[in-house]
């Protein structure tokens, strides 16, 4: 008889374990918090830790179709003096990192193709409020769902998490960003400078400037949480244009609709209690320094889910879980840290940390090292490439 999962949550962690057990002989049911499954208008970074569970349920062509392939990420300060760069891998590259930005949108819908066409069964609408140790999920409307296994998938303020008293600490970090899709305009997407990941500092404020497709960009305004006048909704563009004159063109075509969060570190006392697990920003969100974000929550996602095909013996598999991915996801958090909240220190002193001659090698092995750490069984993967260059190779061969 096959064995049930009850997952809280239909976001890109939640549905990547649905989609991942599905496949694996499991039937899976997944609470919804929302009417529709859909990401709110934003970027987001793609490693290739992150493209390994992609490629793993189905979902990497849909979801990198027409995505840019950024060279590299430059910072500079107000008088455009260089600050930090981290140079990617060409999309090209058989063992060196590669990073890919796409739409959250684009992300989200092919993870939900790959678990509907796995069979997962989702439910919105559904709001989970607690679980029980023994499997037990149970809904807003009073409902018990049972399970051999229930996941909160339940993102940053999970119920689930909170009601098995999981929660070890909770910090917000000084600041927070309001992220937005903004249109390119014709032929921007084409030029090296277009596809070039940029960033520009201004005493306490920053533009993170992240190439999504030809059609749209990514923006994402950064401020200190303290600072309510340049994180109101919609966007005030005045304020912003007049500290990033240079950027007037882009903020004038920020669209009203807009989101803002405040960042977060999250850690547990542990990642499960009896049969109920925790995945993903419910159980290690982080700043997004590192754009590691999702590529670490799906990452451990599809590792639970192949480490439960290896024994039935679920409580033992917890354990072994956590044991293994625990560590790389804390470095993640450690590292999106370090290398994020120079928000407040002065520029100059940003640009000697970020470049420091005999230090700069080791920290970006340590920035990079979340996207070498692969997803249990997707170790001897073939590494992902487009269906352009696979029908290259095809043909040469």
């Amino acid at each position: 008889m096959a064995r049930h999962a009850e997952i809280a949550g239909g976001g890109f962690t939640g549905l990547v374990m649905g989609a991942a057990l599905a496949r694996a002989g499991w039937t899976v049911r997944v609470h919804e918090r929302t009417e529709e499954i859909r990401a709110f208008g934003a970027g987001i970074w793609i490693w290739d830790n992150g493209v390994r569970v992609l490629k793993a349920i189905g979902a990497a062509d849909e979801a990198l179709d027409g995505c840019t392939e950024a060279p590299t990420y430059i910072s500079w300060d107000a008088k455009g003096r260089y600050i930090d760069e981290v140079p990617f891998a060409p999309i090209t590259s058989t063992d060196r990192s590669r990073m890919f930005c796409i739409t959250r949108q684009q992300l989200l819908s092919a993870i939900l193709g790959a678990a509907e066409r796995a069979g997962v069964e989702i439910i919105t609408g559904s709001t989970a409020t607690s679980a029980r140790p023994e499997g037990v999920v149970i809904t807003e409307d009073g409902r018990e769902w049972p399970a051999d296994l229930v996941i909160g998938a339940d993102g940053i303020n999970s119920k689930v998490r909170d009601s098995l008293g999981l929660l070890k600490s909770r910090k917000p970090h000084v600041d927070g960003a309001i992220r937005v899709l903004v249109p390119h305009e014709p032929g921007y997407a084409d030029t090296e400078e277009g596809r070039t990941i940029r960033e520009w500092w201004n005493g306490y404020r920053r533009v993170l400037y992240t190439p999504c497709t030809r059609e749209v960009f990514y923006l994402a305004f950064i401020m200190l949480a303290r600072d309510t006048e340049a994180s109101r909704l919609p966007l005030p563009k005045s304020l912003w244009t007049e500290a990033f004159p240079h950027l007037e063109s882009m903020i004038d075509r920020v669209p009203d609709e807009g989101r803002y969060d405040r960042f977060e570190t999250i850690k547990l006392k542990a990642w499960s209690k009896g049969r109920v697990a925790i995945v993903g920003d419910s159980a290690h969100a982080m700043s997004p320094g590192l754009g590691q974000g999702c590529g670490t929550a799906i990452s451990n996602a599809l590792s639970l889910a192949n480490m439960l095909q290896e024994s039935d013996d679920i409580d033992r598999v917890l354990a072994r879980w956590e044991a293994r991915q625990r560590p790389i996801s804390e470095h993640t958090q450690l590292w999106s840290t370090i290398t994020w909240p120079l928000i407040l220190w002065p520029h100059w002193a940003a640009r000697i940390y970020c470049n420091m001659p005999i230090l700069h090698p080791w920290m970006l092995k340590q920035r990079r090292k979340p996207s070498e750490f692969f997803a249990y069984g997707t170790e001897t993967q073939a590494r992902w490439m487009p269906p352009s260059l696979r029908k290259e190779a095809e043909t040469v061969a």
